[in-house]
């Protein structure tokens, strides 16, 4: 799941500076031949200018949608390790525990080990 997400990220990632690149700037850009040129001009002058801002505008949103997943799935799969170390610790302190000789301080200062 991670791996499908990360790709789409990419390749979301890649289609949004291609069409950044071809919106119209304030010194002309890039948007001026290569729009025509690219749809057969169809999309000159104002018509590329609402194609190009709806098309970054949804890469945009698909972009953050797709970080918000990927954090989440990463989260999850962190914390299940997380969970799992910690539950591998426990069970080995608590058999470290177990082997170790418990000892008896007694008033005077004295430790006797107890035999188990």
């Amino acid at each position: 799941m991670f791996t499908i997400l990360l790709v789409l990220l990419i390749i979301v990632a890649i289609l949004m500076i291609g069409i950044i690149l071809l919106q119209k700037s304030e010194g002309s850009g890039m948007s001026g031949s290569s729009a025509a040129s690219m749809f057969g001009g169809a999309l000159t002058g104002a018509a590329a200018g609402n194609f190009l801002t709806r098309a970054t505008a949804i890469l945009a949103t698909l972009f953050f949608v797709l970080c918000a997943a990927l954090a989440l799935v990463s989260s999850k799969s962190d914390m299940a390790s997380q969970q799992s170390n910690l539950r591998q610790e426990l069970i080995e302190q608590t058999a470290a525990d177990t082997t170790l000789p418990t000892t008896n301080i007694t008033p005077d200062g004295a430790s006797d080990a107890i035999p188990e």
